[in-house]
């Protein structure tokens, strides 16, 4: 385990816009600030209750287990870093687990998973599998793995670091960059760049969800998405009258957004 250094707290209000974008859209953003490949290729939300989470990262590094290094008995072979991470993740983080992307043995079971979900944690994210497929299922408690499996970490996993730079599914994680996770995957954002993708990113959240509706409305692809400079200045003025109806901005979620707006007049053509 490295000695933590500590970092700036992010202002207060990031997280919460992040909530409110899909990871779709913060990996466009993140395309368009040079960042190619930032998701989790191939885990899967194993929580059929929850939808995703927001948090920063709080890592942990798994090695080969070795026979002379990890006993029958893992309590009493002097490696409790998997206990620790539990007992000291600090609330509002997302434990993120580098398995090396083996499923051979489980990264955590609904025991871990329960203890960090009453801590407080967001979620629990391995490139490897957990174990207790059927409860974690039911617990209101983000979890992602590559897949279910049902033998136990030691006979697989030794735990070597914890909050280290790691690789989690090919992507370097680093403690606090911040991960968003929703029922299509999990993306990782640089932790010095997640203020400044914040609101481009919720606003495009917005505005795809504008430029939706007018698809659903029958609308053609070319100037409605991408948007040419005439739909921009529609949208705009749509945003505006819906402001007006409601008496300020709209700061929801993209569906709360249009739901509660007026209707979207379809521009005539000729």
């Amino acid at each position: 385990m490295v000695a933590e250094t500590p970092l700036a707290p992010l202002k207060a209000d990031v997280l919460d816009k992040l909530r409110q974008v899909s990871t779709s859209t913060l990996a466009t953003q993140l395309y368009r600030r040079g960042f190619r490949q930032p998701t989790l290729i191939g885990l899967k939300l194993l929580s059929n209750v929850v939808d995703g989470f927001v948090g920063e990262a709080y890592t942990m590094r798994f090695i080969p287990a070795r026979e002379d290094v990890n006993t029958p008995d893992p309590y009493r072979s002097g490696n409790t870093l998997q206990w620790e991470t539990i007992e000291n993740v600090p609330p509002g983080h997302v434990i993120v687990v580098d398995s090396r992307g083996d499923v051979s043995a489980a990264s955590g079971g609904d025991m871990l998973m329960t203890r960090a979900m009453v801590r407080g944690a967001a979620g629990f994210v391995t490139d490897g599998g957990l174990r207790d497929g059927h409860v974690l299922g039911d617990l209101p408690f983000a979890t992602y793995a590559r897949e279910v499996t049902i033998t136990t970490r030691a006979a697989s996993h030794h735990v070597a670091d914890v909050q280290t730079p790691i690789s989690c599914a090919g992507v370097a994680v680093y403690p606090g960059d911040v991960l968003v996770g929703d029922r299509d995957g999990v993306v990782v954002i640089p932790r010095a760049i997640a203020e400044e993708i914040a609101d481009p990113s919720l606003a495009q959240e917005q505005m795809e969800a504008y430029l939706g509706t007018r698809i659903k409305g029958g609308e053609p692809l070319w100037g409605i998405y991408p948007p040419s400079d005439e739909t921009k200045a529609q949208y705009e003025a749509w945003r505006a009258a819906a402001a007006d109806a409601s008496g300020s901005l709209p700061t929801s979620t993209a569906s709360d957004f249009l739901q509660a707006a007026t209707p979207i007049p379809v521009p005539e053509t000729h």
